[in-house]
């Protein structure tokens, strides 16, 4: 009996030293830890995409009013502030003539045979209308911003809305009378800030709106210009400036050299 006593007393004593041994084992925390913190960072990659997505629905959703269609070819026309004017197209310049525009920034009218490249470009320096204003023909938007007024941020917005997307381009505009404007063909809107709804709407109502441009179809691309933009003349034109009407029948082909123009008419530098 002595000896049985002992053995179960001595499994005993191995049980209890086995239970302690497990018992004083410690928690692996920073394993435990770095799940938690894998977990939570997925979570939050995973919400922020959701979140992003059900914005981007949203926003998508709100602008389908925007959008033309058959019964609705132009919803930029219901715009607040939007100004609206018919211009013929294909009337052209020469490199060195300048325009008598009747609206600043231009948005129709006689124009370069040259255009601006306007494929989704952000033009860092101030660019000629007379070249922005042909890509308007051709179905683009044209985002203008006043240097000393929008900066940081509101130009950053700016760029997001243009930078790699198809007939879009932003350019500053010295002496521009509002922080922003937007041009399409026949259409202009001014802003206040990058942050208002209606320069969303303006884009979608109006980029590539087959019932708003003349020339469907024709390209944005030319990186002859993009290689060396016609600068910005800040200068009044003169009185010898071709007028809104042309002055004259169309006779310059489209993207093509030009002859010079009569003596003591204004001079700009010639787009490449």
């Amino acid at each position: 009996m002595t000896s049985g006593k002992k053995t179960k007393a001595t499994r005993n004593s191995v049980a209890a030293a086995r239970s302690s041994v497990v018992a004083s084992k410690p928690k692996p925390w920073g394993t435990i830890i770095a799940v938690v913190a894998v977990l939570a960072l997925a979570g939050g990659v995973f919400g922020y995409a959701y979140m992003q997505i059900h914005e981007n629905n949203v926003k998508e959703a709100a602008l389908a009013k925007w959008k033309p269609s058959d019964t609705n070819k132009d919803p930029s026309l219901q715009l607040a502030g939007i100004v609206s004017k018919e211009y013929k197209g294909s009337r052209h310049v020469e490199p060195t003539q300048r325009v008598a525009y009747d609206q600043t920034p231009a948005f129709g009218g006689p124009h370069d045979a040259t255009w601006a490249d306007c494929t989704g470009v952000v033009y860092d320096k101030a660019i000629r209308t007379e070249n922005a204003v042909h890509g308007l023909e051709h179905g683009a938007v044209w985002i203008t911003y006043n240097p000393d007024q929008v900066k940081d941020d509101a130009l950053t917005k700016l760029k997001v809305k243009v930078e790699g997307i198809p007939y879009m381009m932003l350019s500053p505009f010295p002496g521009l009378d509002k922080p922003i404007s937007l041009q399409s063909w026949g259409h202009q809107l001014k802003v206040d800030n990058a942050d208002d709804e209606r320069i969303d709407q303006f884009i979608s109502s109006l980029l590539r709106n087959a019932n708003t441009y003349p020339e469907v179809g024709a390209s944005c691309e030319n990186p002859q210009f993009l290689a060396n933009p016609a600068p910005f003349v800040a200068e009044k034109p003169g009185a010898d400036a071709v007028p809104m009407d042309g002055g004259k029948d169309d006779s310059v082909t489209e993207g093509q050299p030009q002859t010079p123009p009569a003596s003591g008419s204004a001079s700009t530098p010639p787009s490449s």
